[in-house]
């Protein structure tokens, strides 16, 4: 299994971001993909949930309405769409797998909110 991250960076509060996880080493179309983040000084918090099909979204409570997890299968690529951004979502953002009791994770992409 391997997912790679990309698109984070410095925005201003207020900006947006797209941020994108292309996956590989597994079939995609058939698992529930997540993205997860980690605040300076704080544990790793589940941020958004797609089914396989995209039927399905969940989010975090702190990031209804603003952000957007989708899916592309036919890419193998999940995405996060990030809006209306504040300084509190400046975190390393990972995208998540589980499969077989174990979870995998990406390398992970670094946003910063800030002015």
């Amino acid at each position: 299994v391997q997912l790679v991250e990309s698109g984070g960076g410095l925005v201003q509060p207020g900006g947006s971001l797209r941020l994108s996880c292309v996956a590989s080493g597994f079939p995609f179309s058939t698992y529930h993909m997540s993205w997860y983040r980690q605040c300076p000084g704080k544990e790793r918090e589940l941020v958004a949930t797609i089914a396989s099909t995209g039927g399905t979204r969940n989010y975090a409570d702190a990031v209804k309405g603003r952000f957007t997890i989708s899916r592309d299968n036919a890419k193998n690529t999940v995405y996060l769409q990030m809006n209306s951004l504040k300084p509190e979502d400046t975190a390393v953002y990972y995208c998540n797998v589980k499969r077989g009791g174990r979870n995998y994770w990406g390398q992970g992409t670094q946003v910063t909110v800030s002015s």
